[in-house]
């Protein structure tokens, strides 16, 4: 180990790492310090740790499940990482560590026909011009239209939306603004909105003198999937962010211009969508690939 000894309030200094320099969150710092304690708990001083010692961590944990180890594992490797890059060891024990291959499951999917069957209650409802369902249409477009997450729907500022641009500026997971544009359709069913809209307070979609609230939107959603004909437990306000990265995949778009538009900070995250059909990735490397038009003849 050697080096200077790790100072008291090392697991502090290392959350404050994360979120000065990574933009974490406040759930992500909240889940990184319950794991580091914990460890702490089973074997003592963790920024101490030898090997032998995260052997009998790793032997501790062993009934947990693989996402938890998994996500442990992560925790600990990040701090061993920073008492490296600190000068506080010499050393970095955390290959010791369990690494559990943690399958990740996929969302559910909505095939083409169901989203457009969602589309077309939502539109007939908002021809009455009433503004519930003027606001339902908005909310559908802008989650198939732009992969907004709920939380960063249902908390967007009035002034989120800027008058002759066709982008909603978006605060994302850590505090993270990324701009996101917003389609035609999209756009005029926000100008329809904001025509009706009450004047309440500061945000795009107002609900008792807040913003609208996810348990809320996702009651919206079902209740619209079950008058469109759609079993109501296929959709969520995540299940048509998973429709909008797919289909946009499944239409030839780059992984990169993907993860941006969802605003993912790591490319993995963004991996998870691209269970497109296998058949239509063949045709695409037979398409587009510089050597596709120089096939060898015989």
């Amino acid at each position: 180990m050697a080096k200077g000894s790790p100072p008291a309030d090392v697991i502090e200094q290392f959350l404050a790492m994360l979120a000065a320099e990574r933009g974490a969150a406040a759930n992500t710092l909240a889940a990184y310090r319950r794991d580091l304690e914990q460890a702490e708990s089973i074997v003592g001083h963790i920024a101490g740790a030898d090997r032998a010692t995260l052997g009998d961590l790793a032997t501790a944990w062993a009934g947990l499940a693989p996402s938890s180890l998994a996500r442990k594992s992560s925790a600990l490797r990040q701090f061993f990482a920073f008492l490296e890059d600190e000068g506080f060891r010499e050393d970095d024990p955390s290959s010791a560590l369990p690494r559990p291959v943690a399958r990740r499951p996929l969302p559910r999917l909505l095939t083409h026909d169901e989203v457009d069957a969602l589309f077309q209650q939502a539109e007939m409802e908002a021809q009455t011009g009433k503004p519930a369902a003027v606001r339902m249409l908005t909310l559908l477009e802008l989650l198939y239209g732009s992969g907004l997450r709920a939380s960063e729907l249902v908390s967007l500022p009035r002034n989120a939306v800027p008058r002759d641009a066709p982008f909603l500026t978006v605060m994302g997971k850590g505090g993270q603004a990324r701009m996101v544009p917003v389609g035609k359709r999209a756009t005029q069913a926000l100008a329809a909105w904001l025509a009706i809209r009450p004047d309440e307070g500061r945000y795009l979609f107002p609900s008792r003198g807040k913003h609208l609230g996810r348990v809320r939107l996702f009651q919206l959603l079902r209740d619209l999937a079950v008058r469109a004909g759609i079993a109501p437990e296929k959709v969520s306000p995540h299940v048509l962010r998973h429709a909008f990265a797919t289909h946009l995949l499944e239409g030839g778009a780059d992984l990169r211009m993907v993860q941006t538009l969802l605003g993912h900070a790591d490319i993995a995250t963004t991996q998870i969508y691209t269970h497109v059909d296998s058949a239509r990735l063949v045709a695409l490397v037979n398409e587009r690939h510089p050597l596709a038009g120089q096939a060898k003849s015989d």
